[in-house]
């Protein structure tokens, strides 16, 4: 009975690359009051523009969530504390929003996190379609199905799941690689005790939100110190995404691959080069692609006004690589992991056909 709108198929001309203009938070100078560069998203897209990677008609549109693809994973309850003005401020952490109207809030604050979350679970489609796919947006881990918190207002991670587990004929195991630089307690309340999901989770463990509880759903934890850096980091990330995805081969990987564990971030207190982030993406896609596994990305967080230029240039390395690539994504031409891939998940569809 469910609202499959963020299910229809975009043009096969797309990239698999989610984003819309509505995902930034602009009013009032508001935004300001977060160290959230609240129009992170929009610069991303920006560079890849002047980089000539894609051009508007070349994106997926995402479409904002609704109530309905929300309820997949939220509690009413918890969607009806969300028209309190003070509820978002304090979850977004932006204290002002306590005294605007809750119709300004919605439009102004929620409508963007809602579309950004519609992003993330189309983007999970398009991902098991298509081998890889990227949301410019989403990753708001610490949310989960009736509390929101950190910036995070809806569980997309959750969701995106829940929708591949529910809605897509072979979709049975997942894998969570989180490597934003704070603890994705939001997923790890959600999926507690859900077998089907399996969480790597690496971060400072000083910092926010310090979810002892959130801790026991975490199967790899790799628990950094402050300031860590490139040489250490990347060992420990290479030796540990390899080996979850050796201990359990899932159907999807979602890779939250949070910017804010680059060097000077004022919240993640981690201190990796914007080369160290290319780097850890390349490493995890490497690892998804050699093995046949979709991979999905979420930007999640990223607190200084560089982390966008880092995001366009990592998407830009993995295209160089060949990790991500228009052609193969669509047809898989020329590529026999690909074909293999689609065959695999074409071969269920057909099944039930």
């Amino acid at each position: 009975p469910h609202r499959t709108e963020l299910y229809e198929d975009p043009p096969s001309a797309c990239w698999p690359i989610v984003y819309s203009p509505d995902y930034n938070i602009t009013f009032m100078g508001l935004e300001k009051l977060h160290p959230f560069d609240a129009g992170k998203w929009g610069k991303v897209i920006n560079f890849l523009k002047e980089e000539k990677l894609i051009a508007d008609d070349l994106i997926v549109q995402a479409r904002e969530a609704a109530d309905e693809d929300l309820l997949v994973v939220h509690t009413r309850r918890y969607l009806n504390k969300l028209k309190w003005s003070f509820v978002v401020a304090t979850i977004t952490e932006i204290p002002p929003v306590a005294f605007l109207p809750n119709f300004v809030v919605q439009r102004k604050v929620l409508k963007p996190l809602r579309t950004q979350t519609g992003g993330t679970i189309m983007a999970g489609k398009l991902a098991v379609e298509r081998g890889w796919a990227i949301n410019v947006g989403g990753g708001f881990h610490h949310c989960s199905s009736d509390k929101g918190g950190g910036f995070c207002a809806y569980a997309d991670i959750t969701l995106a799941i829940k929708f591949l587990f529910e809605r897509v004929q072979g979709v049975s195991k997942a894998t969570i690689i989180d490597l934003d630089a704070h603890q994705g307690n939001g997923h790890e309340r959600d999926f507690m005790d859900d077998h089907r999901v399996y969480i790597m989770d690496a971060y400072n463990r000083y910092i926010y939100p310090g979810d002892g509880f959130a801790k026991r759903a975490i199967k790899r934890k790799v628990e950094l110190e402050w300031g860590t850096e490139d040489t250490e980091y990347l060992q420990k990330v290479h030796t540990q995404v390899e080996g979850a995805l050796n201990e359990l081969k899932p159907d999807i990987i979602v890779y939250n691959a949070g910017t804010d564990i680059l060097d000077g971030d004022p919240l993640g207190g981690l201190a990796i080069s914007p080369q160290g982030i290319v780097k850890r993406d390349e490493v995890v896609f490497k690892a998804a692609r050699s093995r046949r596994i979709p991979i999905l990305m979420v930007t999640s967080g990223g607190y200084q006004k560089r982390t966008a230029r880092i995001i366009a240039d990592s998407i830009l390395n993995l295209h160089n690589l060949g990790l991500i690539d228009k052609e193969l994504a669509t047809s898989g031409a020329g590529n026999p992991k690909v074909e293999q891939m689609i065959r695999d998940s074409t071969k269920d569809l057909t099944n039930l056909s």
